[in-house]
């Protein structure tokens, strides 16, 4: 009753939201639709040009929230990461499938579509928020058909076809599609305001208030998809046994850290190093996951997977939790025989083909069989410690010519000191083009060591070293390793020896036929720690046909180990930046938003000044003046009673033109009291 309850609040939130957004683009229609009215309305001086500016600022952030959710409200389209099998092409995975589906008493999906991901998930592009039935997709990750026994496949598989029979699918759907919505809204207030700076002003308050709505969305719906897994665990412990599941998903859980380990420990070191990748990566994570000295690792990992707890927005409860849950259950019935007894595979063109999606574009690399290039990788790991190692020399070699103090120790004849000394001079003396290349050799490294270099020479190379691989109680240990392998690299070179990978280390030298693996390390070891045994080293590099002076020979990639940048198949140098940008959706997204606030501010703008230039002028009640009723011009004016010409008054257009004083009230005589008197007798008359 609690889970229908959360589902029919979260249904409400999202109702919600989505009433939210519809809002938000009536205003800013409404606002717009004012906007373009005021700019043509009568006695508008100047256009409204903060109007425009809001109305751009926020034309980016309403459509893209609009657009994020109807994107996600709508079926989704076919990812675009992932490669679709078809029955012919993997007949046996389809009859698994179909077979459990059978047991699961539902329908099997339509399609079936491979992943470079460590995870198993069935999807329904339902339409109407995922309430309507649609098409069913299930979406299963390579990694997992390379690592998981055929039990724990269909485990994994029974689990994630469960969800269809308990119609968890329409429940499922539509949580999913709030939170992506949501997600996708928050998403788009970011490109927004790392698009355009107007938005950045006010993002804030927006980006604020989804995160409080995201965060109630999925504390509504949370626990009822966790529920809906537990449901699902036990439908698949039903088909395939609550052991099977266990192990599924501990398995799941290792084969995850185990594949995100290979991409960047092994895949992406070797492909900025040498520009080569593998053509099948599923094919050497396979080899990987069942190389024996992996078996103590992945069970450790398993067993910590089980410690973790699950993360906030996780929709699986903690694996303590679900196995807990399916240790109670009864185990399955003896009777039930797998249609497979062998592990289940899919022709190599799907490996291939996704290969190509998990690493596009022609910067990926080179790609080359998987086989030879877990040999290059091996022979890469394997000499890591030479570039270090040349650089040591060179600065001992430095120290030594310039006559640095603490660097001559008593070890060779003076005279023989002296001579080596003019030799090195004249070498440098030489002109550019006449200079041996200054490789590193066996050689110069014996040299060093019959001079009583040892320690300058083990001290420079452990300062040069990773962190990890540096030793200070022993510091002559990894010169003598450093050795070992400038001594196989040479034995390889030659044909007669080959690096053996090893997952958890360096690679393992494989020497010539009668030798012993451990030999060629106790070789250099003795002539790195007692005085007086690089000769004996040297009789027996002579018995193996190895050339002292011979320089160090290049990887098979092309790599050399003195310190030489890699270069690319076309012969350029490789530029390898450790500056994040921006991928490509991103920067597609950042165009559109700002191409949509400048196609917004353009068309407003100029629509707008349309309007304010075609608006009418204002009427003013009154007479128009015209040269026939200015009385103030010649021959204008007004015909008076008595005949002539009176001036009209100047046009006010009834605004004052000058201020208004008050009147003064007119003054009036008294009215007469006495009597009237003829004044005319007394008035002079003129002489004639």
């Amino acid at each position: 009753m609690i889970a229908a309850a959360r589902a029919v609040l979260a249904l409400a939130l999202l109702a919600v939201l989505y009433a939210l957004v519809a809002s938000m683009v009536l205003l800013w229609a409404a606002f717009l639709a004012v906007a373009l009215w005021s700019a043509g309305a009568p006695g508008v001086q100047t256009p409204p040009t903060s109007a425009i500016i809001a109305c751009a600022a926020f034309a980016p952030i309403v459509f893209g929230m609009a657009w994020a959710v109807v994107r996600t409200a709508r079926p989704s389209a076919p990812r675009e990461d992932a490669v679709t099998v078809t029955r012919r092409g993997a007949p046996e995975l389809w009859r698994m499938v179909e077979e459990l589906a059978l047991g699961v008493g539902t329908h099997p999906p339509a399609h079936i579509r491979l992943t470079a991901e460590v995870n198993a998930s069935v999807t329904e592009d339902a339409p109407l928020l995922g309430l309507a039935p649609g098409r069913r997709v299930l979406y299963l990750g390579l990694p997992l058909l390379a690592g998981l026994s055929l039990a724990e496949l269909r485990a994994v598989l029974a689990h994630e076809l469960g969800h269809f029979s308990h119609r968890h699918n329409r429940f499922g759907a539509v949580a999913h599609r709030g939170a992506a919505g949501l997600v996708a809204a928050r998403q788009a207030i970011q490109d927004v305001s790392a698009a355009n700076d107007l938005v950045r002003l006010y993002a804030g308050g927006p980006l604020l208030l989804l995160g409080l709505y995201t965060y109630l969305f999925r504390w509504l719906t949370r626990p009822v998809r966790r529920r809906q897994e537990l449901e699902a665990d036990r439908e698949a412990a039903r088909v395939a046994g609550p052991g099977a599941v266990a192990d599924a998903l501990c398995s799941t859980e290792a084969l995850g850290a185990a594949w995100q380990q290979f991409l960047a420990e092994f895949l992406a070191p070797m492909r900025r190093a040498t520009g080569r990748i593998p053509d099948d990566p599923f094919r050497a994570f396979a080899h990987m996951v069942e190389a024996p000295e992996l078996r103590e690792p992945l069970a450790t990992l398993r067993a910590r997977a089980v410690e973790q707890p699950a993360g906030p927005d996780d929709a699986h409860p903690p694996l303590a939790t679900r196995l807990e849950r399916l240790a109670r259950l009864p185990a399955a019935e003896t009777g039930a025989v797998p249609l497979f007894a062998r592990p289940l595979s899919v022709p190599p063109r799907y490996a291939i083909e996704l290969g190509r999606i998990l690493l596009p574009g022609p910067d990926a690399g080179r790609r080359v069989p998987w086989r030879d290039w877990l040999t290059e990788l091996a022979e890469h790991r394997a000499r890591r410690p030479l570039a270090p190692l040349a650089e040591a020399v060179r600065t001992v070699e430095e120290a030594e010519r310039t006559g640095r103090p603490g660097t001559e120790r008593t070890g060779r004849p003076e005279a023989e000191r002296t001579a080596w000394r003019k030799a090195e001079r004249a070498k440098a003396e030489r002109p550019e083009t006449e200079r041996e290349p200054d490789a590193l050799t066996i050689q110069r490294v014996l040299r060093l060591l019959d001079g009583g270099r040892r320690m300058p020479l083990a001290r420079a190379l452990n300062s040069r070293l990773p962190r990890g691989a540096q030793n200070e109680s022993d510091p002559l240990r990894p010169l003598a390793d450093a050795l070992a392998v400038l001594i196989g690299a040479q034995l390889v070179s030659r044909g007669v020896a080959y690096w053996a990978m090893d997952w958890t280390g360096p690679s393992i030298l494989v020497p010539p036929v009668g030798i012993a693996p451990e030999t060629i390390h106790t070789w250099a070891d003795t002539a790195v720690r007692l005085p007086g045994q690089t000769q004996l080293l040297g009789l027996h590099l002579a018995a193996l046909g190895v050339d002292e002076r011979a320089p160090l020979p290049t990887g098979p990639a092309g790599d050399a180990a003195d310190g030489v940048v890699p270069r690319a198949p076309g012969g350029q140098p490789r530029l390898i930046s450790i500056v994040p940008g921006a991928t490509g959706p991103a920067r597609r997204r950042i165009t559109a938003v700002r191409a949509l606030a400048l196609t917004v501010l353009l068309g407003m703008a100029g629509l707008t000044f349309v309007l304010w230039a075609n608006r009418d002028e204002p009427r003013y009640p009154g007479t128009p003046v015209s040269p026939w009723t200015d009385g103030h011009r010649p021959g204008g004016g007004t015909t008076g009673t008595t005949g002539g010409t009176v001036p009209a008054p100047l046009p006010t257009y009834l605004y004052p033109t000058a201020p208004v004083w008050p009147t003064p009230p007119a003054y009036r005589l008294p009215s007469p009291s006495l009597p009237g008197s003829d004044i005319k007798p007394l008035v002079p008359r003129s002489t004639p």
